[in-house]
C-alpha cells in the first residue's frame, strides 16, 4: 500500500487551534457513548476535573491524556500536541507586541 503525502492543514490564524478537551467530548458523546461522571470513575479523576477539561476551562495535562488515551484507545501524544499548539497559539498573540520588539541575534 502506497503511503499518502501529509497534507498542510490550513486554518485561519485568527482563530485560536482547537483545545482538545471538544474531541474528548466529541469521542465521550459521539463514539463511545459514555457519560462524563462513567468516564471519570474509569480514568480515576474527579468528575470536576474532567468536566474542567471539556469545558475548556483546564489544560489538557500528559496524566489526563494518558488516562483519556487508555479509556479510549486514543493517542495521547495527539491530545498533548492539540494542547501545545493552542497553548503556543495563545501566547503568541497575548506577548506579539514584546515578541515583536525583540532583535534576534542573526
Amino acid at each position: 500500500m502506497t503511503e499518502l503525502p501529509e497534507l498542510p492543514v490550513n486554518r485561519p490564524t485568527e482563530r485560536a487551534p482547537t483545545h482538545p478537551g471538544e474531541l474528548f467530548a466529541e469521542i465521550l458523546e459521539d463514539h463511545v457513548k459514555l457519560s462524563v461522571a462513567e468516564a471519570a470513575v474509569r480514568m480515576g479523576i474527579t468528575r470536576q476535573a474532567l468536566y474542567d477539561v471539556l469545558g475548556q476551562k483546564a489544560a489538557v495535562s500528559a496524566p489526563m491524556a494518558l488516562r483519556f488515551g487508555k479509556l479510549v484507545g486514543g493517542d495521547p501524544e495527539l491530545y498533548l500536541a492539540m494542547q501545545a499548539h493552542r497553548d503556543l497559539w495563545l501566547a503568541q498573540q497575548k506577548l506579539r507586541p514584546d515578541l515583536d520588539a525583540i532583535s534576534p541575534v542573526r
